[in-house]
């Protein structure tokens, strides 16, 4: 006690979770969604003449959440290695391996809509 009549607590600080790799996630997600929506109108409409363009309108949002989620990903990671008070990095290879399944998706339902239309 060193002579002093005072007590002293050191209290545990929980880590803190990266926004980025948060972000990496929701980005990833929404690719993956999206990219789910790519295939049904592009499929739907494809007997309509209109599946192609729809669905090629929303591949580009699909690839650029993607494109978001790697991004995103890559910084979460980098910055939960540098900063040992930080965590997240699973939410951020999760959020690079949606992003990546949600463009490859994306791309491929696009394909599939403007070959249905084609025939």
């Amino acid at each position: 006690m060193d002579g002093t009549p005072f007590g002293l607590a050191y209290l545990a600080v929980p880590r803190a979770v990266s926004g980025m790799a948060v972000g990496s996630l929701v980005s990833g997600i929404g690719s993956v969604l999206v990219s789910g929506v790519v295939g049904c109108l592009g499929l739907a409409g494809a007997q309509g003449g209109w599946g192609a363009a729809v669905a090629g309108a929303f591949t580009v949002l699909a690839c650029a959440l993607g494109a978001a989620a790697g991004v995103l990903g890559l910084a979460g990671l980098r910055q939960a290695r540098r900063d040992p008070a930080v965590s997240g990095r699973g939410l951020a290879i999760a959020g690079l391996s949606c992003g990546g399944t949600g463009i490859a998706l994306a791309l491929l339902l696009l394909f599939a809509a403007v070959l249905l239309q084609a025939a």
